[in-house]
C-alpha cells in the first residue's frame, strides 16, 4: 500500500487534529520564526478555500432554486430558517450575559491600555446594509467574494430559469453539472486542510506567545466557556427536542468546526460546512445550498451574540458601572438585530461590539482593550458561528422532511475525497 493510500485511509478529522497538534508543538519549539516559516502554508490554504467558495455558492444556489421550485416553497423555507437564526441568537446572547455576570471577567484587572492597532469601526445604517445586498455589478460581486450579493443574483437567475421553463432546460442542467464540478473541486481542496492547519497553528503559536493572553486570561476563559456551553447544551438540546442524536451531529459537523477554529473565518469554512450538512448530515442539497451560505453571512452566534454580550458585561465591570434591566434588554435586542444588520460587513465581531456598546451607553474604548487578543478569541467565536450555520439547516430539514435520516445517523466525517474510486 502506497503512502498516499495510507494517508487517505486515516479519517479526515484525525488528519486535521494531527495537523493542529503538530502545528502547536512546532510553533512552541520554533518560536517567533514559525511565523515567516509556516504562515505561507496557512495563507495558501485560506486562499484556496476563498478561491472555491464564491463559484461553489453561485452554482449551488442557482441549482437549488431551480430544483426546489414546485417541491418546497423557497420563501417558506427561508422564513423558517431565518426564525431559527434569530431564536438561537437570542439564546446565545443569554448565555453570554449569564457567563459574564457569573464569572465577572472585568473585575480585579490592572489598568489596561487600548491596543495600537485598534481603529473604531464605522457602522453602516440599516438602509445602507439592505441596499448593499443588491449588487450594482454582479461580476464585481463574484470577483470580490461578496456572498450575500452572490446569493441574491444567483437566486434571481434560478427563478428566471424556472420561469422560462423548457426553453432553459439545458441551462438548468448545466448549472447542476457546474455545481457538481465545484463540489468535486471542493473535495480536492479540503484534502489540503491538515497541512493548512499545521501552518496556521504553528505561525499563531510561534508569533503570538502566551504572555499577551495573561492580562485578559479571564475574558478568554469566559468566552470559550460561553461558546462551549452554547454549543453543547443549547445546540444539543435543540437536536434532542427534534429527536436527533447530538453526538451524530457533532461527529458530522466536526470537520467544518475544526476548519472554522483554525482559519477563524466562516467563509473559509463554508465549503466544508456545506459538505458537512449535505454529505455527512443528510440535509437535502437543494435546501442546504442556500441555507448554509446565508448562515455564513448572517448567522453569527459567536461573533454577533455571545461576544458582544460578554464584552458589554466586561466593559461595565471594568469601568465599575452597574447595568440596569433596561440596558440588558438593549444588549439583547442590539445583538440579535445587529448581527443581521451588519451582514457582509468586514470585522463582524468588532462591529457588533461597537453597536452593542453604543446602544447600551457603554465606553467604546473598552473594545480596544480586547484587540490584542482578538485572534485567539476569534477562533472559538468562529467555530460557534459555523456550528450554528450547520445546525439550523439540519433542524429545518428535519421539520420539513428534507433530512435523510439514514445519512444523519451514519454521520460520515470524511468530507473530502470519497471511497476507493476517488483515491485511485
Amino acid at each position: 500500500m502506497g503512502l498516499a493510500a495510507r494517508w487517505f485511509r486515516i479519517p479526515f478529522w484525525q488528519r486535521v487534529l494531527a495537523g493542529f497538534v503538530l502545528g502547536g508543538l512546532v510553533g512552541w519549539l520554533v518560536g517567533e520564526q514559525a511565523g515567516p516559516w509556516f504562515q505561507p502554508l496557512g495563507t495558501l490554504y485560506v486562499t484556496l478555500i476563498k478561491m472555491i467558495a464564491t463559484p461553489l455558492v453561485f452554482f449551488a444556489v442557482i441549482n437549488a432554486v431551480a430544483s426546489l421550485h414546485g417541491q418546497q416553497s423557497v420563501a417558506a423555507l427561508g422564513g423558517r430558517t431565518f426564525l431559527w437564526f434569530a431564536g438561537t441568537a437570542v439564546l446565545a446572547v443569554g448565555v453570554g450575559l449569564a457567563v459574564g455576570v457569573l464569572l465577572k471577567p472585568g473585575l480585579g484587572l490592572e489598568p489596561l491600555t487600548v491596543a495600537d492597532t485598534y481603529v473604531e469601526k464605522v457602522v453602516p445604517g440599516p438602509v445602507q446594509v439592505l441596499l448593499d445586498v443588491v449588487p450594482a455589478n454582479p461580476f464585481a460581486a463574484l470577483a470580490e467574494g461578496r456572498i450575500l450579493q452572490v446569493i441574491f443574483f444567483a437566486g434571481l437567475l434560478g427563478f428566471a430559469l424556472v420561469k422560462l421553463g423548457e426553453r432553459t432546460a439545458g441551462l438548468r442542467a448545466l448549472a447542476g453539472e457546474a455545481s457538481a464540478v465545484m463540489i468535486q473541486v471542493t473535495r480536492f481542496v479540503l484534502e489540503f486542510t491538515p497541512i493548512g492547519t499545521f501552518g496556521l497553528i504553528a505561525a499563531l503559536v510561534g508569533t503570538y506567545g502566551f504572555e499577551r493572553l495573561l492580562p485578559l486570561g479571564g475574558f478568554v476563559f469566559a468566552l470559550y466557556l460561553a461558546c462551549a456551553l452554547h454549543i453543547v447544551f443549547v445546540y444539543g438540546g435543540l437536536l434532542l427536542a427534534h429527536g436527533l442524536n447530538p453526538l451524530r451531529f457533532f461527529r458530522g459537523a466536526a470537520p467544518a468546526m475544526q476548519i472554522a477554529f483554525v482559519a477563524s473565518s466562516s467563509f473559509a469554512a463554508l465549503p466544508a460546512s456545506l459538505r458537512a450538512a449535505t454529505h455527512s448530515l443528510g440535509v437535502k442539497p437543494e435546501y442546504a445550498a442556500f441555507a448554509v451560505p446565508l448562515g455564513a453571512s448572517i448567522k453569527m452566534d459567536g461573533c454577533g451574540a455571545i461576544f458582544p454580550a460578554l464584552t458589554a458585561v466586561f466593559v461595565a465591570q471594568y469601568f465599575g458601572l452597574d447595568l440596569s434591566a433596561q440596558q440588558y434588554f438593549v444588549i439583547l435586542l442590539a445583538s440579535v438585530l445587529g448581527s443581521f444588520g451588519t451582514a457582509g460587513v468586514p470585522g463582524t465581531a468588532m462591529v457588533m461590539a461597537t453597536v452593542v456598546l453604543s446602544s447600551a451607553g457603554l465606553p467604546l474604548e473598552g473594545i480596544g482593550y480586547l484587540v490584542a487578543i482578538d485572534r485567539v478569541l476569534d477562533m472559538m467565536r468562529t467555530m460557534t458561528n459555523v456550528t450554528g450555520q450547520v445546525l439550523v439547516p439540519v433542524l429545518v430539514a428535519k421539520e420539513t422532511g428534507l433530512l435523510d435520516q439514514a445519512a444523519y445517523d451514519a454521520a460520515n466525517t470524511d468530507i473530502a475525497l470519497e471511497g476507493d474510486e476517488a483515491r485511485r
